[in-house]
């Protein structure tokens, strides 16, 4: 086994890498239990990446684990490691056929590059099997590995395809692989398949999982039938409506008269799902999502409306408690018969029917969060309320006409009226501010050199306009230029990783972040400023100081 490298991914995470993915399987087949304070770990095809609580377990005992366990995996294994086929030993009894019509725009160029007739080509993609070696990317996505030697080292096109049909069957580098749903992508297509890889309306929604065993087969061949495997069943169809999601014997609702520019409802996220190519999600300001519960008397964690930019509109159809947090932002209070009434950010605010609550345009920060005494009443998808922009996942942004349903509305008056007000409101960043935030450099700075790592922290970032929950785009003066040229192998991604794409302009990852990625991440934001992140509005501008890498650093006595 290849000597583990490991990497600082910011203060909450460990990036292992090994030589190739025949020794990440095998790291990752024998991790067995993991210690308190590990909360995931993703595969990719060199790396493992390790996500833990820090305040539970430091980084350098997550790097010390690792390394045990590498060590005996070596001893017990031999050199060769598992790998894919004693994955595909241990998934003999997980494995699912894909038809594929093999007419992909690809298929021909692909065929030549191998010195291959396409029917050649196709007796090969179907000749074996593949392990579901990890997921990412986007829900349902999985990379397959194994298969024919020959397809292993297929390049990716210089120029991404902007939309690649739901269905393709693709390879690229050592992988095989089907686009659960329309999106960019680089891949060499060789056909498209029929079966969806990702549909919230199975019991199972994703098709294939890591550690399946998969093969192709041939849709046009002679006699070719095939059918959905018993273990991806149906249920009933899962609304993504958010009014139709309410449960029906609640009888207090408040309607949408105006949404603003974006309502979402959303929580804690979906922890613990990387297996399946869901990344966490959930509030991207989680402390005034907290806070504003706590003021309502929710547990910590229950879903709220994040709102952005101000503009919100709600009419309650009964008499409830709610609560304003986050960004800077008038609260008024109408009542139904047109009488304004005291209100204020930071406060319970007790509503009756006809009443109307509205945010007025942010003053300094970017997001509202919006709690109800009983917790907005959606249905869970996953185990969450959370809206995953990325993955299509979760409640639909809310718009004017919804009525969202409130669960066990309780008479105002507890002790949640008493919490003390909320402090950090006024720190809220605006759009002409500089902020600062602190960076551990890595797991990728050694792509670029010196002089490029002193200009990430010694210039303005500034956020612009393109910045969603997915990422901020940011622009400098003078762009990240690499050191290293070619492709790096996908690996697991985190929320504040700064990835420098080709050009050079940092994307500085929130939330609703792909679960892997393929560009190099010089630096990562560490996980205590996160929240007020989520409040840096466009056209403010970011500077980055670096702290001490966690791995280095002595341990805390």
């Amino acid at each position: 086994m290849t000597s583990l490298r490991c990497l600082p991914a910011g203060d909450g995470a460990v990036l292992a890498e090994l030589g190739s993915l025949d020794e990440i399987l095998a790291l990752f087949q024998a991790l067995g239990t993991w210690p308190a304070g590990v909360d995931d770990v993703i595969p990719a095809a060199r790396t493992l990446l390790v996500l833990f609580s820090p305040a539970v377990l430091p980084a350098r005992d997550v790097a010390a684990w690792l390394r045990r366990v590498a060590e005996a995996t070596e001893t017990a294994a031999g050199p060769s490691g598992l790998g894919v086929n004693r994955g595909l030993e241990a998934a003999a009894g997980r494995r699912v056929e894909i038809p594929v019509r093999y007419a992909g725009e690809d298929l021909e160029a692909v065929a030549s590059l191998l010195g291959l007739t396409r029917a050649e080509l196709i007796e090969r993609h179907t000749g074996s099997d593949y392990l579901a070696a990890f997921a990412g990317f986007a829900p349902g996505f999985v990379y397959l590995a194994g298969g024919d030697p020959c397809f292993h080292g297929i390049p990716r096109h210089t120029v991404p395809r902007v939309r690649v049909p739901g269905g393709s069957v693709a390879v690229a580098g050592d992988f095989s692989a089907v686009y659960p749903s329309d999106s960019p992508g680089g891949w060499q297509l060789l056909g498209e398949t029929p079966w969806r890889m990702w549909d919230m309306e199975r019991a199972e929604p994703a098709l294939v999982q890591p550690g399946f065993r998969v093969r192709f087969r041939d849709l046009d061949a002679p006699g070719a039938a095939y059918s959905l495997p018993a273990v991806a069943g149906m249920k009933p169809p899962v609304s993504s409506d958010a009014a139709d999601m309410a449960p029906h014997d609640e009888s207090t609702t408040c309607e949408v008269l105006d949404a603003g520019l974006q309502t979402l409802i959303q929580d804690e996220g979906r922890p613990g799902l990387t297996r399946l190519g869901v990344s966490r999600s959930g509030a991207l300001d989680r402390r005034s999502m907290r806070r504003a519960n706590q003021l309502v008397g929710n547990p910590p964690g229950s879903p709220v409306l994040e709102h952005v930019l101000g503009g919100l509109r709600l009419r309650c159809g009964g008499r409830v408690v709610m609560a304003v947090t986050g960004a800077t932002a008038p609260v008024v209070v109408t009542s139904a018969s047109g009488i304004r009434l005291p209100a204020a950010a930071g406060h319970p605010i007790v509503l009756n029917e006809g009443d109307e609550l509205r945010i007025g345009r942010v003053r300094a920060g970017v997001r509202c969060y919006v709690a109800v005494r009983g917790a907005w009443a959606v249905q869970p998808v996953l185990g969450s309320c959370a809206t995953d922009i990325l993955a299509g996942m979760g409640p639909a942004p809310l718009k004017r006409g919804d009525r969202v349903s409130i669960g066990h509305p309780v008479a105002a008056g507890g002790g949640a009226d008493h919490a003390e007000p909320e402090s950090g409101a006024t720190d809220a960043p605006r759009a002409e501010d500089r902020v600062a935030f602190d960076v551990v450099l890595g797991p990728r700075d050694d792509w670029f050199d010196a002089d490029t790592v002193r200009r990430l922290l010694t210039q303005d970032w500034v956020v612009t306009p393109q910045s969603n929950r997915v990422g901020m785009r940011l622009a400098g003066d003078e762009p990240l230029v690499r050191a290293r040229q070619g492709e790096l192998p996908s690996e697991g991604t985190v929320a504040g990783a700064l990835q420098v794409p080709p050009s050079g302009q940092p994307v500085l990852f929130l939330a609703d972040h792909p679960l892997t990625g393929g560009y190099p991440v010089i630096a990562v934001v560490l996980s205590a400023q996160l929240d007020r992140l989520a409040q840096v509005p466009v056209g403010a501008r970011l500077r980055f100081n670096p702290v001490p890498d966690p791995l280095s650093s002595p341990a805390p006595e």
